[in-house]
This record gives structure tokens, sequence and C-alpha cells, in this order.
């Protein structure tokens, strides 16, 4: 019996506002809280919530039979909890039904996992106490951002004692093996990897509307036939997707709920398929070799590289910029600049940056609130150089910085000094004026 393994990615950054040059050193806050809040409503209605509900009403029919898997960014938690909390809601639901597994994450979908192994252990480790303050879960296996993974990462993965991975099952990686095995990492074995079949995966995430696709249309039975066609000794089909195909990539006019709502119901009845979580995977099939990922690998475009985030001088130079802060961050405890720095960790601003055109343009130009990469770019810098600045002022590199940080708070005094003076001014005049009506 072959097992199906559903699972579903959740993430929505914290989007900067037009962060200008002169905003440098005079205004702090970064972030466009219109379009954050207008995009998560609008993506909460038309996927998440509807979506949720269909899940829903499959466990409460289907039993223990039903199984998906979940992974969710903090800052996409935090923005439900912002300007959606029925989504959380909606997941605790699930939860309650003990069909659902959640898996660990980057809390800021960052790219640490590539720059700085403390970053990106502190990532973890705040993502999973989130998790734990609002599902009491703790996860057993661990998806990196965008599916980012390689032989040495897999190793820091496995030194967080996480069981399993979940990557891509990208074809210049595997060559003749198929991704419809558990393999190890290839540095520490205890850890499985379980990878994507990126063919099915994409035909539901990205082809299930198009109707020059010459599969087109998409249907539970075309799907379960392709499965079925799948080289027989194959053991588990690992179907993964980020969640807002359903519903806002793939509209509601699609059929795609309808999708939803059947494909785990026949695979359930089918006789040669069973649905899974990922522990529930590495629990009852055993790895047949190690697989070899020395050079990282993704589940973004064609080349399933880190070319989306990384791939010009614009986005490696933003990249550098920022981790070269990592050591100044280590030693930082004020909250806010805590705060910014996971948002500022945030993949997507690289990925704004990207000038892949041609390949996968439409797809780098999703929820991409900038004109060009260049804009991207520009922005990006101005608002890192804001956060420098006040970084600087309370954990100093060098003389210099401390003489500065010494003189920025010499004039913030003296700043609170004339704001206390003139207000006391205004309240003289304005008793002054009392007093003189009375007379």
């Amino acid at each position: 019996m072959k097992t199906v393994c559903l699972f579903f990615q959740i993430h929505q950054p914290f989007r900067h506002r037009r962060y200008r040059f002169f905003d440098i050193g005079n205004d702090h806050y970064y972030y466009d809280d219109f379009t954050n809040e207008a995009i998560m409503h609008n993506i909460a209605q038309k996927s998440y919530l509807p979506a949720n509900k269909v899940l829903l009403k499959l466990a409460n029919k289907l039993g223990s039979d039903f199984k998906v898997s979940f992974s969710i960014t903090g800052l996409a938690l935090e923005q439900f909890k912002l300007y959606a909390p029925k989504v959380i809601d909606s997941f605790q639901q699930l939860v309650k039904t003990g069909c659902v597994e959640f898996l660990s994450e980057t809390y800021s979908h960052s790219l640490s996992s590539l720059k700085d192994e403390n970053t990106f252990k502190n990532q973890v480790i705040k993502h999973d106490a989130l998790l734990a303050e609002i599902f009491g879960l703790k996860p057993k296996v661990f998806r990196n951002t965008e599916m980012i993974y390689s032989d040495e990462i897999g190793a820091q993965i496995a030194k967080m004692s996480f069981k399993a991975v979940l990557t891509e099952g990208a074809k210049h990686v595997l060559g003749w093996k198929s991704p419809n095995y558990i393999y190890v990492n290839a540095i520490n074995p205890r850890l499985k990897v379980l990878m994507r079949n990126f063919r099915l995966s994409d035909d539901i995430a990205f082809r299930f509307s198009n109707t020059n696709w010459s599969e087109y249309p998409l249907t539970t039975e075309k799907l379960l036939t392709w499965l079925e066609e799948e080289n027989q000794e194959d053991e588990v089909i690992n179907l993964f997707l980020s969640y807002d195909a359903i519903g806002d990539r793939q509209s509601k006019e699609t059929g795609i709920f309808e999708f939803l709502n059947d494909l785990p119901m026949r695979i359930v009845k089918h006789k040669n398929f069973k649905l899974s979580t990922p522990s529930e995977v590495i629990e009852e099939l055993q790895p047949v070799s190690a697989v070899s990922v020395p050079n990282p690998i993704s589940w973004a475009d064609e080349e399933r590289d880190l070319t989306a985030w990384l791939g010009n001088e614009m986005q490696k130079e933003a990249f550098e910029k920022l981790y070269n802060l990592s050591r100044q961050m280590a030693k930082c405890t004020d909250p806010e600049l805590i705060k910014d720095w996971n948002y500022l960790q945030v993949s997507d601003h690289f990925y704004y940056m990207s000038t892949k055109y041609f390949s996968d343009g439409e797809v780098h130009s999703y929820y991409n609130p900038f004109d060009s990469p260049y804009e991207a770019f520009i922005n990006y810098m101005n608002v890192l150089s804001d956060f420098k600045i006040r970084l600087n002022t309370i954990v100093p590199l060098n003389e210099v910085d401390l003489e500065v940080a010494s003189l920025r708070k010499i004039i913030s005094e003296k700043d609170e000094i004339i704001k206390r003076l003139e207000e006391n001014v205004l309240t003289l005049k304005e008793s002054s004026k009392n007093r003189k009506k009375k007379k």
C-alpha cells in the first residue's frame, strides 16, 4: 500500500512601506500596515478559512484515516493574531481532531540556515515556542524556508533533535532515483529525508487552472490514475504545496475546493493508498539510502536552487550586509530592535529583488509590492541603514560608534528636557490666560 503525504506551507511577510533616504535616522517605523492587513484579510477569506472548513469536515467524516500536515511561519501566526484571529481558531479546531501534524520552521521564513548557525537555531527556537503557545504542540519534523536543504543544513537540523526534514525531490540531486522513498542525511543518517514529488505537487499548485496545459482539467480521478502509474515499488508520494494555492492562486471558481474535498476521500477509500503525516511515514517506512546534497537546493523555480533569493549582486549585497550584523544582534536585548531584526530576515525581501523575469517572472511578481527589483533593493537598504544606526547606538562596535552613541544619548536627553520645558511654558501661558479672564 502506498502512502500519500499531504503537506501545506503557510507564510506571509510583514511588507515594508516606501522608506526614503530622508527617512534614515528620522523615522524608525518600516512597515506598510495597510497593505499587510489588506492582503491578510483577502487571503484569509479566499483561502485559509474556506480551506480549513473543508479539512475540518473531512477530519470529522473520515476520522483517523484523514491526515494532513502544515508548517506555519511565526510571522504568519503574528499576522493572524493581528488581522485574522479566526484563522487561528480554525487551526485550533483542526488540532483537536488529532488528524493534523504541525512541522517546525524558521520564525521569519529566513535564509539564516545559509549563513549563521546560531541565528538559524534561535529562529527555530522562537518559532517552536510560539507554536507551543498557540497549539500546545512540539514538532518532531522540520521544514526549512522554501525547502532549502543541503547535507550541512541537514546536519544542523539533526543537532536540534528533529527526526526528519522535508525538501525538494530535485532531478539534479536524485538523478535516476525516485523521490517516492525515504532517504537519510549524508552526514548524520539519524535524520530522515522526505522528498517532494514536484511534478504531481505542481500539477495542483500551478497547473490546476491552466487551460493551455495538455492535461487540463485536472480531476481527482486523473490524479489517482497518475498515482497508480508511479512505480509499483514506490512507497510514499509527497504532495507538498503552499496553502494559498487553494483558493488564492487557484480561485474558488476553478473548482479547487471541490478537488481538495474529493482527493482525500478517494485516497482513503482506495484499496492501494492511505494518508499519513510525515511523523507516521518515518515510523512506518525504512530509508532506502543516503541522499547526497553538497550544494543547497530549494523548491523554487526551474533550477531548484537559491537564485530566486541570491541570484544577483543586489540580493547578495543585501544578504551579506544583513547577516554581518549577527554578532552585534547576539548582544542586543532591545525588544524593538530584536523584532525588526526578525522582520528584516524574511526571505521575501530578497525575492522581491529577483531579476529572473524570463523563466519565472510571473511567480516573482506575485504579491510583490515593488515596481522593480531595483526599487525593492533601494528600499530594503534604506531600512537596513536606519536599523544599523539604531543598533550601533545600543550595541556599539568600536570607539567611533561608542562616541556617536554617547552624543546621540546626550542629544536625546536634551530633546527630552526641551520638550518638558516647552510643555511647562504652555502650561504657564494657559494659567496666565485663565487668571486674566477671572480678573
